[in-house]
């Protein structure tokens, strides 16, 4: 049995301040410190008397919800998805970004939105207008298409059966700080640190 620590916070690729003025530090902090440790701190409490599933992956988790305990389910889907977004959030920003996708990845979002602007406006409209918290996507569907979703909460899109490529996270807590009630402006902002070659990565990955 592993114990009730397998799954932690994992590193964060970068200072506090490495994305600034885009993402502030103390912002970046306590969504990092306080949100995302509070998210593995559920997890791991919700299968504390689960030994079984204490063995399986996040992944393993997430993709077949209706599998789990009924009693934990709620709990896995919510601490389990922000536990695993999160952790994909933090790889999907850097420092230096590039300006805009790269090679397979950008040629797939070319022929599928028809310019890279395009995908631009579709995705900060997914963003703008998903009420309340959650998150925007980029992902690839059963279909193997790419598509732009939004998602509630912590709901993550490998439990919807679609892998994740992109992702935006609006909750308040993600930008509060320094853009207080003004998502809009977030959004915006977001784009001067989107990581192009893990979004590269990922789309080639699958």
């Amino acid at each position: 049995m592993k114990d009730l620590t397998m799954f932690k916070l994992p590193d964060l690729p970068y200072a506090y301040d490495a994305l600034e003025p885009y993402i502030d530090a103390r912002t970046m902090e306590i969504h990092y410190t306080k949100h995302h440790q509070g998210y593995v701190d559920n997890l791991n409490a919700a299968l504390k008397e689960h030994p079984g599933l204490q063995a399986k992956s996040l992944t393993d988790l997430l993709v077949d919800l209706n599998a789990l305990p009924e009693k934990i389910r709620t709990a896995v889907r919510n601490n389990g998805g922000g536990d695993y977004n999160h952790t994909l959030f933090w790889q999907l920003m850097t420092k230096n970004a590039l300006p805009g996708p790269i090679e397979k990845s950008a040629q797939a979002i070319i022929k599928t939105f028809g310019s890279f602007e395009e995908f631009q406006k579709q995705f900060n409209d997914a963003a703008k207008s998903r009420f309340g918290s959650g998150w925007a996507w980029l992902v690839m569907n059963k279909q193997g298409n790419l598509e732009i979703t939004s998602t509630a909460n912590q709901d993550c899109p490998i439990s919807l059966g679609q892998e994740p490529i992109l992702g935006l996270d609006v909750w308040e807590h993600a930008y509060y700080l320094k853009y207080q009630n003004k998502r809009v402006d977030y959004i915006q902002a977001w784009w001067h640190v989107v990581n192009w070659q893990f979004v590269e990565d990922n789309f080639r990955k699958i």
